[in-house]
């Protein structure tokens, strides 16, 4: 669809940026904060998470530079174990104060606080009883979010139940430390992990005058290889398993039919308890959080024993399974020097396959270009590839708008560097560079990158000059 005008960006569009407490904020065991899975994360050769950004110490700082940015949201987690060091139990004090504390220096900014409740950061107590394969933690999880809702439900209007749970079922590795999980381990875990949403927005809904709360998944447009019918059979198979399970989920309360069948037919079926498919029919969401970096391309199974490729997968670089779909290459589209695809169009074509199969608000809570960024003699950052990237994906977004997508807001990813989970601080994302680098602290300074102005820019005029 070509459009002679494009619609403008609304006027109270929420133009932001995201970060993770695991990966932004360092601080692993000060003030009473616990352990998560993700402090067992100690790879030889990248930066681990106990001081990550610091921003932990350096929160007032950040936040400033957020508003020097002109940030109106700023899509932040908080971490389980730093309200509760134990997953359940006595709450953390010193934790309720530092969240309160980043709470009240963002609103006094002008800044709107969107909450991840859950980021890829499981209590290590909780892990070591079973995790998520094991029931408790859904009461544990419907614990931990009452005492959010009541700590800061005042101040916060936009909350996020889990972050990317479609990742941590088809790329489990980093979330299950020192085991493997089954097929039918990770379905029930995903089941579990439904439930916990689900009773989370419930109790945001009785707690949270005027709140609005949803889920965050990686969603992304599936595309045949070619337009043979078997590849778009695949197409739909793996865009079903990957997104619709967990939106139909999550708007509906209702497993998808073809995922249904899929998970019948490889004994992966989780046990559902009695009243559990009620709370989830009853659970409604009021917006959608959609992480957005690339599509992904298939093509027919063939069923032979090599649809699943022999390398590593990530929440962007499929590996196939057998009998359901096969990696394909989309010569149409770039790649990074990290590999994945770049499809700033492919964003549109997402959004509005999501907002015509739901008609809810969607908000973009991650986009972004991870990139060797390097600090140059001039001692500055010049990311005109990031622009570039933002550029284009924009342009898509204000499209989809014109479409008629209900989009309220971008928050691309991240608002300063951090340590990406797979490549650190060699992939950096942010407009604010942090000098450091993998093992190197350094000062930890704080350092404007090019499309820190840039994007200034771009939220002072609401969007992209044609």
């Amino acid at each position: 669809m070509f459009y002679k005008n494009c619609k403008p960006f609304p006027n109270n569009f929420l133009w932001g940026a995201s970060t993770s407490a695991y990966q932004v904020e360092g601080a692993y065991d000060e003030d009473g904060k616990g352990l998560s899975i993700q402090d067992l994360h100690h790879p030889k050769d990248i930066a681990d998470f106990k001081v990550a950004s610091d921003h932990y110490h350096h929160m007032k700082e950040d936040v400033k530079l957020m508003a020097e940015l002109g940030l109106r949201a700023y899509r932040f987690s908080i971490s389980w174990v730093r309200i509760l060091p134990e997953g359940e139990g006595e709450v953390n004090e010193k934790g309720i104060a530092f969240y309160n504390e980043l709470i009240d220096e963002l609103i006094a900014h002008g800044i709107e606080p969107i909450v991840t409740m859950y980021h890829f950061d499981l209590p290590l107590a909780l892990h070591e009883k079973g995790g998520w394969n094991n029931r408790d933690t859904i009461k544990a999880f419907e614990v931990y979010a009452e005492i959010l809702f009541k700590s800061y439900g005042d101040r916060v209007k936009y909350w996020l139940t889990i972050n990317e749970q479609n990742v941590m079922i088809n790329h489990p590795n980093a979330m299950n430390p020192g085991k493997n999980p089954s097929k039918k381990e990770l379905y029930q875990q995903c089941h579990n992990m439904f439930v916990a949403s689900a009773k989370a927005i419930k109790l945001c809904h009785q707690l949270v005058p005027n709140g609005k709360i949803g889920p965050a998944p990686n969603i992304t447009a599936i595309y045949p290889e070619k337009c043979n019918p078997a590849d778009v059979i695949a197409s739909d198979n793996w865009e079903s398993l990957r997104c619709w399970l967990y939106l139909d989920m999550a708007v509906y309360g209702r497993y998808h039919s073809l995922v249904w069948s899929y998970l019948e037919e490889k004994g992966y079926t989780p046990k559902i308890e009695e009243g559990e498919m009620e709370i989830l029919a009853e659970a409604k969401p009021d917006f959608l959080g959609v992480n957005y970096y690339a599509t992904a391309t298939v093509a027919a199974a063939k069923n032979d024993g090599n649809d699943c490729q022999p390398r590593n997968g990530d929440q962007q670089v499929m590996i196939g399974e057998e009998g359901v779909y096969r990696a394909a290459q989309n010569d149409y589209l770039e790649i990074t020097e990290f590999g994945w695809m770049i499809d700033s169009i492919g964003l549109r074509v997402t959004l509005r396959r999501i907002y015509d199969r739901y008609h809810l608000p969607i908000l973009i809570t991650e986009n972004g270009l991870g990139a060797k960024d390097e600090l140059t003699s001039d001692g500055a950052i010049h990311d005109e590839y990031r622009i570039d990237y933002l550029t284009r994906h924009f342009h898509q977004a204000q499209l989809a708008i014109t479409d008629g997508v209900d989009l309220i807001g971008y928050c691309p990813w991240s608002f300063i560097d951090l340590v990406s989970t797979h490549q650190g601080y060699r992939k950096r994302y942010g407009f604010v560079y942090v000098e450091r680098d993998e093992k190197d602290l350094k000062r930890l300074k704080r350092i404007k990158k090019d499309s820190f102005y840039w994007y200034q820019n771009i939220i002072k005029q609401n969007g992209i000059e044609e």
